[in-house]
């Protein structure tokens, strides 16, 4: 199978500057159109994420060899999409697209309650991009996202000068857990603390459930942080429709006090649910499900 996940994407300044100079100067169609040729050199030149892309479509999603072969291409192609997008987005061509928002009540409610909530996602669709619908919220919302920032600081540099400043804040994940404090002083100012429950970093601590018929690990920290803290827990998904539309879920987690086992049985619920109507946006193109270890440490009953 593919490698584990390291914590960083794939992906160069270059890469991101031939997109941007095909959307400012020909537009979102000759940015979309480089896209088929970059998707067709992914699908040959990056080995590990094709084959951990092929396994999700075959022995996942149960589709046919043909089909699986097809797949990992369109995901391809509409992950470059979503990256387009954001792009796109953040630099003031909010205007060119169309949203819908869906279940959006259970964050206005959240706000309303005064204690900040936290919402988790996963990376599916354009999560990225969810700060611009809560623009739209009854309530004022301000956004910190918990993350590693692994991602590289040339192409974050970059995109800071072709997009607009973000409101977002970044709460960065520390040793120490001093991170934690910063955790507490947003919730405490009403703010959602967005976190992604899908990518375990070896090494780290986890929890063990079952994503589409086969068990996987999950990063255990998102799970027993939103179930010691007494805020409202929402899942939220930002999924592609079209090229010009964009559909938000927002779905309220039923949580039980320091279970965060059963939170994280909900979530991959809510996550199957998700891929079934949108199977092409899974974009974790790494060794998600360990299989081979899976084998070896689980009993078949849960295969």
């Amino acid at each position: 199978m593919a490698a584990d996940w390291q914590g960083k994407s794939r992906g160069t300044v270059f890469g991101y500057k031939i997109f941007v100079f095909c959307m400012k100067t020909f537009g979102m169609g000759a940015a979309y159109f480089l896209l088929y040729f970059v998707a067709f050199y992914f699908c040959f030149f990056a080995f590990n994420a094709t084959k951990a892309s092929f396994y999700y479509f075959r022995k996942r999603r149960n589709n046919s060899i043909i089909s699986s072969i097809f797949n990992v291409y369109k995901s391809y192609y509409v992950f470059g999409q979503t990256i387009i997008d954001k792009v796109a987005i953040s630099s003031g061509l909010r205007n060119r697209f169309t949203y819908h928002f869906d279940g959006v009540e259970h964050i206005n409610k959240a706000l309303k309650e005064k204690r900040g909530g936290i919402l988790i996602s996963a990376h599916v669709g354009n999560f990225e991009i969810a700060e611009h619908f809560f623009g739209e919220l009854e309530e004022n919302a301000f956004i910190s996202i918990l993350t590693t920032d692994s991602e590289h600081s040339a192409i974050k540099e970059y995109l800071a000068t072709v997009t607009k400043k973000s409101r977002v804040n970044l709460i960065l994940i520390q040793e120490d857990l001093s991170h934690i404090f910063e955790i507490n002083a947003a919730l405490s100012r009403n703010e959602l603390l967005c976190i992604t429950g899908d990518r375990y970093i070896k090494g780290s601590k986890y929890l063990i459930e079952t994503l589409l018929n086969q068990v996987a690990k999950f990063p255990a920290g998102p799970f027993v942080l939103a179930s010691r803290l007494k805020v409202p827990v929402l899942f939220v998904y930002v999924m592609k429709e079209t090229n010009k539309h964009y559909h938000l879920f927002t779905r309220k987690a039923e949580v039980k006090h320091n279970d965060a086992q059963a939170l994280l049985k909900e979530y991959t619920n809510s996550l199957t649910w998700v891929l079934e109507k949108f199977p092409l946006q899974w974009f974790n193109y790494f060794d998600f499900w360990e299989e081979q270890q899976t084998k070896r440490n689980f009993p078949d009953t849960l295969n």
